[in-house]
């Protein structure tokens, strides 16, 4: 039969073919030979015979199909919401479920389509196809989610809810279909329940509680209400895992609510027991959105255990009971008048500390011109100095002065004057007005002609400090002053005052270009990651507190990022305070005032540049960072801390050894090298044991040798006979003859440094912090708490006292940093950990619903931070008036 069809069909078709295709030479062959009458002649019923048997062929091939066809039977049923339906399905039958709902444009009713597989092994999956107005879905039971690694884990029941189709009407009834199939030869049993979901429209501040899993996954409405154009949409469970995604999508078909498709669309998040998202009514036209929750197949992505990699991937898993209770809320956020309050509270705060430099500034202006009508005020008298003066003429100075000489200017007179009015006080000079004045004329003519020598040399503007040995007594070694037991500050104050200044200046210079180059691709940076997480809708790219978190346009937390704006007030204040104490000295210096050239720490004011720079760039870069914080970033946020404890450092040092400072470049290429430890800690430094021990050795070998810098001042070398003298030294010193520290004070600050150090080094070889970066900024601050403590204990061992504002500075510096450090310690996120497991942390505002505990803690730590550099700006005001070499160094 087969054979005859093929030929029949053949024939009809070289028949039609004939004379368009001359090519086929059996088809002509044949013709050829119908002509001739050589060839068999053709009956007359064979052209109408061919015709019959191709026509009784096609309808045999038409009948057979349509019997095939009628061979699958199609099952239809007028199905009801809420009953349960157990059939069977094979591959010869498909059964069809038809439902019709009414639904109002005015309320929302969810449909949810339920299916179990009643069968333990299934020879193919059965195909659900749910066919509404606007949309299809479609499934297959068991549903087969992947894993990492491909692992696949089935589900045999089943729940997806039905997205409602939007509406004109004020009602309208709408169809939608079940169609249920299978492959199978086999029959498979399966139950079908459709139902009407009850409270699919979320409410404002109501919650809602649910259970979903990953075959279930669930999704609600919520509408904007009048007057609301920002809310949050909180979701909660009691129990960590399983891992879930919340979702947040527009209203439209198809909803993405399955593991593999969750991150299509909308914004999204992985969670554990909290998350949150601020959603705005101007980013959904319909003035609605799904609140979606899918729990995740597997845990991975937010820090649970990996489970074993499969030996055979083909294989299925069984992923266990992996449903999660769940609660949501949706409330409104603040409106647009919490965030004026906000931004005047914030300017409010550091405006006020102008206001309050202005007013103190306003009454020292009024001192000093008090000072100018009383020569002789109580507070400069020597008494309260605590030292006994030199000679007469020290008390003739302050009287006329209101400061003392130099110990130069005063040996001379000293030892002409001792023997006639030593004994007789402040009473002869009362007595001899005149002579008194000629005295302080003499000394004013000498001390012009020194100056104007001095304004000489500085105008020779191309000398650099490398150039020539400053120092007047160049023939001697600098070995015999800087290693004398006790050192004044005369000793270490010696080189040229115009050449000091330039070799600080460097640090404004240097800190303003790493600023620049730093800066730029930061902001660059963090532009991208806030458009990558507008544009993809993936929160877990930044670690926000997302309970406190209020956007701004295109920023995310806004609220973070305005709290870093007192760094920059501040710091920019702080340069202003300096500026103004500046041009007050070079005043001073250019008539010859002799407090200003001969008494006092040495006023060197390019640090302190370098540290109000320093302060609003980390003002800068913190807000950088609080864009999108997170892993990559985070040194954003730190670099400039480093440089800040390490200028606060220099200057300490700086302060009482002017002349063998650091130089900037030193100084800053030490910076850099931190900041790239930082940066290697951050990427290899958790759980790595090799670079804890690589960098516990740098740690303690820096320790060491910056020590042995600081004791000998500077006047040692490391060579290759460094060895050789450690080694003479131990045993003359120790073994030989055992005699104590020459410089008992540095000892001790060094032993005290040197301890602190390595039990830092020894903590960090033993936990291994995963945060490197706040360990190395605990490291620094350590350092300088350390070092701050050792400067005021040793000045006022020294006799030397501290003003009213430099104590005032201190004690409100010291309360200040107590609650900043407590509110640092709340830790509202965290990138070491998920993202997931950081927003376990999250708390709500706490201050104007607007700002929470880390804004606080930008608020208080960049007041600490200006009170501090104030107390180190003030705290020799007391020196002001006291000779250069009754100063110790220490």
């Amino acid at each position: 039969m087969c054979f005859a069809i093929q030929a029949a069909i053949s024939l009809v078709v070289g028949f039609r073919l004939r004379k368009t295709v001359s090519d086929k030479m059996v088809l002509r062959s044949y013709w050829k030979c119908r002509l001739k009458s050589s060839c068999f002649p053709a009956p007359r019923w064979i052209r109408p015979g061919l015709a019959a048997l191709f026509w009784f062929c096609v309808t045999q091939l038409v009948c057979g199909a349509g019997a095939l066809e009628e061979a699958k039977f199609v099952i239809h049923k007028d199905a009801e919401f809420d009953m349960t339906y157990n059939d069977t399905v094979t591959s010869e039958n498909q059964t069809i479920y038809a439902f019709n709902h009414t639904i109002s444009r005015n309320k929302t009713e969810g449909v949810r389509v339920t299916v179990d597989v009643l069968q333990q092994y299934l020879e193919s999956p059965i195909l659900f196809v749910i066919r509404q107005k606007q949309a299809v879905m479609s499934f297959q039971v068991p549903l087969i989610l992947r894993g990492l690694y491909q692992r696949k884990y089935p589900y045999k029941h089943v729940g997806r809810t039905l997205c409602q189709p939007p509406t004109r009407a004020a009602s309208e009834t709408q169809y939608f279909f079940v169609d249920v199939s299978t492959l199978s030869s086999q029959q498979t049993n399966y139950q079908l329940r459709v139902s009407r979901v009850e409270s699919f429209t979320l409410q404002t501040d109501k919650k809602f509680s649910f259970t979903a899993s990953p075959s279930q996954p669930q999704f609600f409405k919520y509408v904007f209400p009048d007057g609301v154009d920002t809310v949050i949409v909180k979701v909660n469970s009691d129990v960590n895992f399983p891992c879930s995604v919340m979702s947040v999508q527009d209203i439209q078909c198809p909803v993405y609510d399955l593991d593999n498709n969750v991150a299509f669309i909308g914004m999204y998040q992985t969670m554990t027991k909290k998350g949150a998202i601020t959603v705005q009514r101007k980013d959904f036209p319909s003035n609605s959105f799904y609140v979606v929750v899918v729990v995740k197949t597997e845990d991975e992505a937010c820090g649970g255990p990996l489970r074993f990699y499969p030996l055979q991937p083909d294989k299925l898993i069984d992923a266990g009971n992996r449903t999660k209770d769940i609660n949501v809320v949706v409330s409104p956020a603040i409106n647009s008048e919490k965030y004026v309050i906000g931004m005047l509270f914030c300017l409010g705060i550091f405006l006020s500390f102008y206001v309050l430099t202005l007013l103190v500034s306003c009454v020292e202006n009024k001192r000093m011109k008090r000072r100018e009508m009383f020569p002789n005020p109580p507070d400069m008298s020597p008494a309260e100095t605590g030292k006994a003066p030199a000679s007469p003429y020290e008390y003739g100075s302050f009287a006329d002065n209101g400061s003392t000489l130099s110990s130069e200017a005063i040996t001379d007179s000293a030892t002409s004057t001792d023997n006639n009015y030593g004994y007789l006080g402040q009473e002869p000079f009362k007595r001899r007005p005149f002579l008194n004045h000629l005295h302080h004329l003499a000394i004013h003519i000498e001390r012009s002609l020194d100056s104007v020598a001095r304004s000489r040399q500085e105008s020779l503007s191309s000398v650099e400090e490398d150039d020539y040995d400053t120092l007047e007594d160049i023939d001697s070694d600098k070995n015999i002053v800087r290693t004398k037991k006790y050192l004044c500050v005369s000793d270490l104050a010696r080189k040229d005052k115009r050449i000091l200044s330039k070799k600080y200046q460097i640090y404004f210079w240097n800190i303003a270009t790493i600023a620049v180059f730093y800066a730029l691709p930061v902001i660059q940076l963090v532009i991208t990651y806030q458009t990558v997480v507008n544009v993809t809708g993936n929160q877990d790219i930044c670690y926000y507190n997302f309970l406190c978190a209020h956007p701004l346009g295109a920023l995310s937390a806004f609220n973070n990022i305005l709290s870093n704006l007192g760094y920059v007030m501040l710091g920019l204040l702080f340069l202003l305070i300096v500026l103004k104490r500046d041009v007050t000295h070079n005043r001073a210096m250019v008539r010859n005032d002799l407090n200003a050239l001969e008494c006092g720490i040495p006023k060197h004011f390019g640090v302190y540049y370098a540290m109000g720079t320093a302060l609003m760039m980390e003002g800068l870069l913190s807000a950088c960072y609080h864009v999108c914080p997170n892993y990559t970033n985070f040194q954003f946020d730190t670099s400039f801390m480093y440089m800040i404890a390490g200028l606060c450092m220099l200057k300490l040092y700086q302060k009482r050894h002017p002349d063998i400072n650091a130089s900037a470049y030193t100084a800053y290429a030490c910076l850099a090298a931190v900041i790239f430890f930082s940066v290697l800690g951050v990427v290899f430094g958790r759980g790595n044991m090799a670079f804890w021990i690589v960098f516990s050795v740098i740690h303690i070998l820096a320790t060491l040798l910056l020590s042995t810098q600081l004791y000998y001042m500077g006047r040692w070398r490391l060579d290759a006979g460094v060895m050789r003298r450690i080694v003479y030294v131990i045993y003359t010193d120790c073994i030989r003859q055992c005699s104590g520290p020459m410089y008992i004070d540095r000892m001790v600050l060094l032993v005290m440094g040197n301890i602190v150090n390595w039990s830092l080094a020894a903590y960090g070889l033993i936990e291994r912090p995963s945060d490197f970066a706040s360990y190395l900024l605990a490291i620094a601050i350590c350092n300088l708490l350390l070092y701050f403590a050792f400067y005021i204990i040793m000045k006022l061992r020294s006799g030397e006292r501290i003003k009213c504002l430099p104590l005032v500075c201190i004690l409100f510096t010291a309360v200040v940093w107590g609650f900043a450090l407590y509110f640092f310690f709340q830790g509202l996120s965290t990138w070491q950990k998920t993202p997931a497991e950081s927003r376990e942390h999250n708390r709500d505002c706490i201050l104007l619903s607007f700002f929470d505990d880390h804004d606080i803690w930008h608020f208080l730590s960049s007041i600490a931070m200006f009170g501090s550099f104030l107390v180190l700006l003030t705290m020799d005001d007391d020196l002001d008036t006291v000779q250069r070499d009754k100063i110790y160094v220490f």
